[in-house]
């Protein structure tokens, strides 16, 4: 799973999360450290109104919760959603001996960056291409 740090730079450079069922993410806020939820139609929805939209928790009683705004939460993509959004830049993922290794292109020229963790190599290809973007 992507770390949580790396979800951050992903939110904070742009990358923006329209949540459907099977998506990860966490709270941030206090007493939440460390929990994953899951968005499932069975208990936790996205519900989109005019303000924004809401990720609405259902039967869940025992954290007390109703709801929380997007806002709140951090988005913790999977690889199949990291790999789906660099599109056609991705060249390949290769297991290196300290990890993985994702082969991209930039402005098509070769790029690779390396992880310990499958995701959070494609997450890093993912902040480069997006970076490269604004630059």
């Amino acid at each position: 799973m992507i770390s949580p740090d790396i979800a951050a730079q992903l939110r904070d450079s742009g990358v923006r999360w329209r949540p459907v069922s099977g998506d990860s993410f966490v709270i941030n806020r206090e007493g939440f450290d460390g929990e994953v939820f899951v968005v499932s139609n069975m208990t936790i929805e996205s519900h989109e109104f005019e303000t924004g939209t809401i990720l609405g928790f259902n039967g869940t009683t025992e954290w007390a919760l109703d709801s929380v705004a997007i806002e709140d939460a951090l988005w913790l993509p999977h690889e199949n959603q990291l790999r789906e959004l660099l599109g056609g830049t991705f060249r390949g993922l290769t297991q290196t001996d300290s990890g993985f290794s994702v082969a991209f292109r930039v402005h098509g020229e070769p790029q690779t960056v390396e992880a310990t963790d499958a995701a959070d190599a494609y997450a890093m290809a993912l902040l480069a291409l997006v970076r490269s973007a604004v630059l």
